[in-house]
């Protein structure tokens, strides 16, 4: 049997002391409780800290969990209930609309497929659940960033390849995209990811009026784009599918 990583077992164990009793802590407390040399809690605090689990208070010096936790418990949950909330409508939208239809959620830098739904036909289609896409060029991407605060900030200080002629890689140009996409309530990915696939997509937002997700039809650019533009009625349904799942989650805006 492997053998657990006892660096990782101390860590847990000081999350766990600092989730409960008082709300913050010492060093010299933690370092007690949990019999370590001050060193060594220090050292684990310090790794902690640095990645947001542990915030450390500048006038008494003590610890409390970080506002990293509460995301990823925020995320857990959202990511359950959400999938949830939107399978009848993701099936609804690739009926009517011919299409694959992707729910996704912000994720380590990125976009991760958290539903797929194959488009109506009998052709031959991978399952793209658990697949990551990225943030800049993709709809799922450009909703998320233009309406989440982290999702922005990952996004800017990223890496914006260039996938295709048509991608926007530039910060100026990006965040003049992200306007737009604001001003209309919904994103499209014209060729910017992949030669000859489009994607239209609109944002998925919670009872707290938080952005956790997003919705997207994709498929061939002929098909999206028969006159050059996106199909005014895909949009339309794109958006009225995002709205009814944010309602099924509790949202007030819709």
């Amino acid at each position: 049997m492997a053998k657990n990583i006892q660096s990782l077992e101390r860590a847990a164990a000081m999350l766990r002391l600092l989730a409960g009793g008082e709300r913050r802590l010492g060093l010299s407390d933690i370092a007690a409780t949990l019999g370590l040399a001050k060193g060594t809690a220090h050292g684990i605090l310090r790794t902690l800290q640095s990645e947001g689990f542990v915030e450390q208070d500048p006038a008494s010096g003590r610890y409390q969990l970080g506002a990293e936790l509460l995301r990823l418990g925020n995320s857990y949950l959202d990511v359950h209930e959400l999938r949830a909330r939107a399978l009848v409508w993701t099936d609804d939208l690739a009926r009517s609309s011919g299409e694959s239809v992707h729910l996704g959620v912000l994720h380590q830098r990125g976009v991760l497929i958290v539903h797929h739904v194959f488009r109506p036909d009998d052709s031959r289609q991978v399952l793209e659940v658990g697949a990551m896409q990225p943030l800049h060029s993709t709809g799922l991407g450009k909703v998320l960033c233009a309406y989440d605060p982290v999702a922005h900030s990952e996004a800017l200080e990223g890496e914006r390849k260039q996938f295709t002629p048509r991608t926007v890689v530039g910060a100026a140009a990006f965040e003049e995209v992200l306007d737009l996409v604001r001003a209309r309530g919904w994103a499209a990915d014209l060729e910017e990811t992949w030669e000859g696939v489009t994607s239209v997509a609109a944002p998925i937002h919670d009872r707290r009026g938080l952005p956790v997700g997003a919705i997207a039809v994709t498929g061939a650019v002929e098909r999206l784009c028969p006159s050059g533009e996106l199909r005014p009625e895909l949009v339309a349904a794109v958006r009225d599918c995002a709205r009814a799942v944010s309602r099924d989650l509790g949202a007030s805006r819709f």
